[in-house]
C-alpha cells in the first residue's frame, strides 16, 4: 500500500466518521415542525395551539433559545406542554424546565400536564410550584379555558384508570392533554373529542422511509401509536414526537418535534 493510498483511506474513513457525527446531531437536535388544521363544531373562533412534549430537560441552545424561537414563529394562542418536561429531579433538569416555560410564558399562556417522569419521586410538589410561578397553568386533573378553548388535563399519575371521567361533566367541547397515547380508548370513552399525547417519542429509532417506529414505552415493539393523528371511537388523538430522549440516549430518522395545531371552526 503506498503513502498515498493509506492517506486517501484514512480521509475517507474520517469523512464517513464525520458525517455520522453530524448526522447523529441533526437527528437529535434539529427541531422539525408538524402542522394539522383540524376542525370541530365547538371552536368558535380560529386559534393555534403549539404542542410540546417530552423535553426531558433538554436544551436546544442556551435557556432553550432555538425551541423557544421555534415556538415563536410559530406565532401561537395557547402553547400545551404534554409531560415529561424533565429526565428526573436533577437541579440542572428543573432549571431548564423553569427557564424554558418561563420563556414560552412570554409568548403565550402555557397549559402544562404531568407525565411519568414528573411523577416518580415526591418532588413534583415543588416542581409544580415553580412551573406556576414561571407561568404555566398547571392542569393536574383540572379544567382552564384560554383564548376561548378549555383545556382538561389528565395528572400523570392517572393515565391509567378512570380519573379522566371527573374531570369534567360536559367534555364535548374540550381538549383534552394527556400524556400516555396508549390509553386513548379510556379518553375516547370519556368523551374527549380531542385529545393531545407524547410520551411514545416517535417510536425513538425509526425506520427510514416509513412512518413506523421500534418501542414505545407501553406498547412495546412496533408500536402502533407513536406520531400523527389518530382516530379512536369518535376521537381524535394528536400524538408529538417529542423533543428530548429518555431510556434511549438517541434518535434515529426520529428529528424532535414541535406540533402546531389550527384549530377552526366546523362550517
Amino acid at each position: 500500500m503506498t503513502p498515498l493510498f493509506a492517506a486517501l483511506i484514512a480521509l475517507s474513513a474520517a469523512a464517513v466518521v464525520a458525517l455520522l457525527v453530524w448526522f447523529l446531531w441533526f437527528s437529535n437536535n434539529s427541531i422539525v415542525k408538524t402542522q394539522y388544521v383540524l376542525s370541530f363544531p365547538w371552536i368558535k373562533e380560529r386559534v393555534t395551539v403549539v404542542q410540546i412534549s417530552d423535553l426531558h430537560g433538554k436544551s436546544f441552545g442556551k435557556n432553550n433559545s432555538r425551541l423557544v424561537s421555534a415556538v415563536a414563529s410559530c406565532k401561537p394562542g395557547v402553547i400545551a406542554v404534554t409531560g415529561d418536561i424533565i429526565h428526573n429531579y436533577t437541579k440542572k433538569n428543573v432549571a431548564v424546565a423553569v427557564a424554558t416555560v418561563s420563556a414560552l410564558a412570554a409568548i403565550a399562556p402555557v397549559v402544562y400536564v404531568s407525565g411519568n417522569h414528573e411523577m416518580r419521586n415526591k418532588g413534583y410538589a415543588s416542581l409544580r410550584k415553580a412551573l406556576a410561578a414561571a407561568g404555566a397553568t398547571v392542569l393536574d386533573n383540572a379544567c382552564a379555558t384560554v383564548c376561548g378553548v378549555t383545556f382538561a388535563g389528565l395528572n400523570g399519575a392517572c393515565n391509567k384508570n378512570d380519573a379522566v371521567l371527573t374531570l369534567s361533566d360536559d367534555p364535548s367541547d374540550k381538549i383534552l392533554l394527556a400524556h400516555m397515547p396508549h390509553h386513548i380508548k379510556n379518553y375516547a370513552r370519556a368523551g374527549y373529542p380531542l385529545v393531545l399525547s407524547g410520551h411514545a417519542h416517535g417510536g425513538q429509532w425509526r425506520i427510514p422511509f416509513t412512518k413506523k417506529g421500534l418501542y414505545a414505552p407501553g406498547q412495546g415493539v412496533f408500536p402502533k401509536l407513536i406520531s400523527g393523528v389518530h382516530r379512536v371511537n369518535g376521537s381524535m388523538l394528536v400524538i408529538s414526537r417529542g423533543l428530548g430522549n429518555s431510556k434511549f440516549p438517541l434518535r434515529l430518522f426520529n428529528r424532535p418535534e414541535l406540533v402546531k395545531i389550527i384549530l377552526t371552526p366546523q362550517s
